[in-house]
C-alpha cells in the first residue's frame, strides 16, 4: 500500500477515535451541567489531544520534528481548528441545499465530516508532520 494511501486510512481511524472522544465528553460535560457551547469546547479539545497522540505515533510516526512537542501539538490544535471550520461550512452550506427531510442533518454532518478530514489530513501532512530531509554528509 502506497503510503500516503496507508496515512490517510491511519488518519480516518484516528478520527473515528476522536469522534467517540468528542461525543463522550460532551455528554459527560452535559450530564455534569456544562452547556452544549461550553461542553463543545471542552469536548473538541480532548478529541484534538487524542487524535494527535495517534496520528503522531502512527499516522505520521516517520515525520521527523525538530520543532519540540509543545509547538507540534500547538500547530496541531491550530490545523484541527481550520479543518473544524471548513467542517462547519460544509455542513452549513449542506442544510442549504439539501431538501428538507429527516436525514438532511445526518447527511450535512457527514458531508461537512468527509470536507474537514480532508481538509486536516492535507494541513497536518504538509504542515504539522512534515517529513524534513535529513541533509548528508560527504
Amino acid at each position: 500500500m502506497h503510503k500516503v494511501h496507508r496515512e490517510f486510512i491511519t488518519f480516518a481511524f484516528a478520527g473515528a477515535f476522536g469522534f467517540l472522544i468528542d461525543s463522550g465528553v460532551l455528554y459527560l460535560m452535559l450530564w455534569l451541567g456544562a452547556g452544549p457551547y461550553v461542553g463543545r469546547v471542552v469536548s473538541f479539545l480532548c478529541a484534538v489531544f487524542a487524535t494527535w497522540q495517534i496520528n503522531r505515533r502512527f499516522t505520521f510516526k516517520d515525520a521527523q520534528n525538530s520543532r519540540g512537542v509543545w509547538r507540534e501539538a500547538y500547530e496541531y490544535l491550530l490545523a484541527m481548528l481550520v479543518g473544524g471550520l471548513c467542517n462547519y461550512a460544509a455542513y452549513a452550506t449542506a442544510i442549504k441545499l439539501l431538501s428538507d427531510t429527516a436525514v438532511r442533518p445526518l447527511l450535512a454532518v457527514a458531508v461537512g465530516s468527509i470536507a474537514g478530514m480532508f481538509v486536516n489530513f492535507l494541513i497536518a501532512k504538509v504542515w504539522v508532520f512534515k517529513t524534513h530531509k535529513v541533509e548528508q554528509s560527504r
